[in-house]
C-alpha cells in the first residue's frame, strides 16, 4: 500500500501543500515588514537573498509544479472517470513536474552563482 502510486502522489500533494502553507506565511513574514520600516524591510530581504534561500525557491517552483499538475490529474480522473491510466498519468505528472522544475531551477541557480 505504501509504495503504489496512489499514495505516493498522495503524500507528495499534502507535502507540497505543507510547504505552500509555510512559503505564504514566510511571504507575509517578509513582506508585511515594510509597516515596520525600511531598515527592517532591507534586513529581511537581504536575509532571504542567501544560497539556501535561492536553492529554497527551486524546492518551491517544484512544490508548485507539482501540486499544480497533481491537481489537473486529478481533477481529469474524478470528472473523466478515467481509472485505467491513473498509473502512467502519475508518472507522466511526476515527470513534467521535474521537466519544468530544472528548465525553471536552472535560471535561478545560475543568477546564484553570478
Amino acid at each position: 500500500m505504501y509504495r503504489s502510486t496512489g499514495f505516493i502522489s498522495f503524500f507528495l500533494r499534502r507535502l507540497t501543500g505543507v510547504a505552500l502553507v509555510i512559503y505564504l506565511f514566510m511571504h507575509m513574514w517578509v513582506i508585511g515588514s515594510v509597516n515596520q520600516g525600511p531598515g527592517v524591510f532591507d534586513s529581511r530581504l537581504n536575509m532571504v537573498q542567501t544560497p539556501f534561500f535561492k536553492l529554497a525557491e527551486v524546492a518551491l517552483l517544484a512544490a508548485v509544479v507539482y501540486h499544480a499538475f497533481d491537481g489537473i490529474r486529478l481533477l481529469i480522473i474524478h470528472y473523466t472517470g478515467i481509472t485505467d491510466n491513473r498509473r502512467s498519468m502519475f508518472y507522466a505528472v511526476f515527470a513534467i513536474a521535474a521537466l519544468l522544475t530544472v528548465a525553471g531551477g536552472v535560471p535561478i541557480l545560475l543568477f546564484m552563482f553570478e
